[in-house]
């Protein structure tokens, strides 16, 4: 099994007033292995309608491995468009970022688009954006 490099995973989604929580948070579970425990916070919008956001971190090599078999299920589009905008998606705290369709995880489908925010913290010695690139490449290409 080929090495994780991240330090960790954290995944989260916004469930608003207009949404089921129950399916907002079976549309993150889609990425999560089972057990995971979800985080509720709540929040308001700027008008005071309630915001409940959930969220997940996963910290094991196993764990991860179970989120990141999503990026596995995505279309190939989508894999050619993270291929291209690899660069943009890391910053220079070492983190990488991806959002998925909240509605497709939701029906068990992988795709990217608006709803599920993915942020991963990229190992990279010395800790840089070049090395957090090199080594986020390396990872998606063995993968």
């Amino acid at each position: 099994m080929a090495p994780v490099p991240f330090h960790y995973v954290d995944l989260r989604a916004f469930c608003y007033v207009t949404e089921d929580e129950k399916r907002v948070a079976s549309a993150l579970e889609t990425f999560l292995p089972e057990g995971t425990e979800l985080d509720r916070a709540e929040s308001a919008g700027h008008h005071g309608d309630r915001i409940l956001v959930l969220s997940a971190r996963v910290e094991t090599a196993d764990a991860m491995r179970t989120v990141l078999a999503g990026l596995d299920a995505l279309p190939d589009a989508d894999r050619h468009r993270l291929d291209g905008e690899l660069e943009e998606r890391v910053n220079e705290n070492c983190a990488f970022f991806l959002t998925f369709d909240k509605q497709a995880a939701f029906n068990g489908e992988v795709r990217f688009g608006d709803g599920i925010t993915f942020r991963a913290k990229v190992e990279a010695y010395p800790a840089n954006r070049e090395a957090a690139i090199e080594n986020t490449r390396e990872y998606l290409e063995a993968a």
